[in-house]
């Protein structure tokens, strides 16, 4: 029987992970479709789905029904061998994808596939410098992680030489204007890679970029800057690889996100959406890629790889976005939840920003300006406080130097009515917040 002391006292014998983040203030007992709920019985609108990964909702019955059936007839096997729903993920979703994105590698976690398409990068191009954006979020293990600026960086010992942080084309904060005061992205590029290179040793191997940067605070790539990122690796010999852990598979209106501007990435890296919510991920590249690393004897396994169970799930799920159109529900209901941001946005002061697409998007509060010097992170904190007592589960980015970004991501799943309720409920918490403070 489970000790009804440790749950008095959760965190007793558990490490805490998330650097200065307390745990949610209640134990979670079961979550269906886009709510979960406390175990004193109250509801929270899931507007984060999950880990940002629960795109079909929880306990989504397709899902539950391929876990019953799956796990009883084939849930684990030794790593070099295949099964039929591995085989078959690998194909649907080189179908999803451009003809140049045909080869399929099947992992767990999105830090596992960034993990996998750099070794890749480097194996195939004999380099080892990666690029990344100054505010990105890679994942936490090693390779991965040097490339993550966002966070986690201090305090852990040296990082591996060669990687560069590239500045972050942010619309809202630019850091060089043009003549009219607005983000001269071009200028600043070019200005990043100018910097590189004169800090490369000549081994430049490929840039690791999300076309949304989520963690770095949602911040969408200017039109026409992905093309020009990906002439600069050209220009270099690099390999361009696409981080699409919470972009890809709908989410933002399009299959993925490199789609919106017609840029095909070298490697392609998903995770998070691909298992709706279990540990899927998986690294695409094209077949001379694939041949290459090959030849050159591309080494990367580990204990889950192509495992059939969670493939099993990659299979439902994609069996279920192309049924109910998801892609198109998600550019739908996404410029329904944006209305409702923009009109929230117009009676709040402390809001200074709503970005993104389909249905990630960001809502900026500029507290500093109306609270004083650190006003953003007391009200970002205050406002997340406040939705979870009214019943909404919300998610606070706060960066340095920067206000506090909730990420907004609920199911694509979720119903005009619990759109239209979460907005509600974030409205009420500003009001309560901003005067309680």
């Amino acid at each position: 029987m489970p000790s009804e002391t440790a749950f008095a006292d959760p965190e007793r014998h558990l490490i805490r992970y998330s650097g200065h983040a307390p745990f949610s203030p209640e134990v979670i007992t079961r979550a269906a479709g886009t709510s979960v709920f406390t175990e004193s019985g109250r509801e929270l609108l899931d507007f984060t789905s999950g880990q940002m990964s629960a795109i079909l909702g929880h306990s989504h019955p397709a899902i539950v029904s391929t876990v019953r059936e799956q796990v009883a007839h084939l849930d684990h096997l030794h790593s070099g061998m295949l099964s039929r729903p591995v085989v078959e993920l690998a194909r649907r979703l080189a179908g999803t994808l451009p003809d140049s994105l045909d080869k399929a590698l099947l992992l767990t976690t999105g830090a596992e596939a960034n993990e996998a398409a750099v070794r890749m990068a480097k194996l195939v191009t004999g380099r080892h410098e990666i690029v990344s954006f100054a505010r990105s979020w890679h994942g936490m293990t090693q390779a991965a992680a040097n490339a993550t600026y966002s966070a986690g960086r201090k305090g852990y010992g040296p990082a591996a030489p060669g990687n560069f942080a590239l500045p972050v084309p942010d619309r809202f904060r630019p850091a060089v204007v043009d003549s009219d005061g607005e983000l001269d992205w071009r200028r600043q590029l070019d200005m990043g890679f100018e910097l590189i290179d004169a800090q490369s040793v000549g081994s430049l191997a490929a840039c690791l970029v999300e076309p949304i940067l989520s963690s770095g605070g949602v911040v969408e790539l200017p039109p026409g800057y992905l093309a020009a990122l990906a002439r600069k690796c050209r220009e270099r010999g690099m390999l361009l690889i696409l981080d699409e852990a919470q972009t890809g598979l709908c989410r933002t209106g399009d299959w993925y996100a490199f789609q919106h501007e017609g840029v095909v990435p070298d490697i392609l890296t998903l995770s998070k959406t691909l298992g709706a919510g279990l540990p899927l991920a998986a690294v695409l590249t094209s077949a001379e890629i694939e041949q290459q690393a090959h030849d050159r004897g591309f080494l990367f396994f580990t204990t889950h790889v192509n495992d059939p169970l969670p493939a099993a799930v990659g299979n439902t799920v994609l069996d279920i976005l192309v049924r109910d159109r998801l892609d198109e529900r998600a550019r739908r209901l996404g410029t329904t939840l944006r209305g409702h941001l923009d009109k929230l946005a117009a009676r709040h002061d402390v809001v200074g920003d709503v970005r993104g697409r389909g249905l990630l998007l960001g809502v900026e509060l500029v507290g500093d300006q109306v609270l004083g010097d650190g006003g953003a992170d007391r009200l970002g904190a205050a406002v997340t406080r406040r939705c979870f007592e009214l019943g909404l589960h919300m998610n606070i980015v706060q960066l340095p130097g920067m206000g506090g970004i909730f990420r907004i991501a609920p199911p694509l799943t979720a119903s005009d009515d619990e759109i239209a309720r979460g907005v509600a409920v974030l409205d009420e918490a500003l009001t309560d917040a901003a005067r309680d403070l």
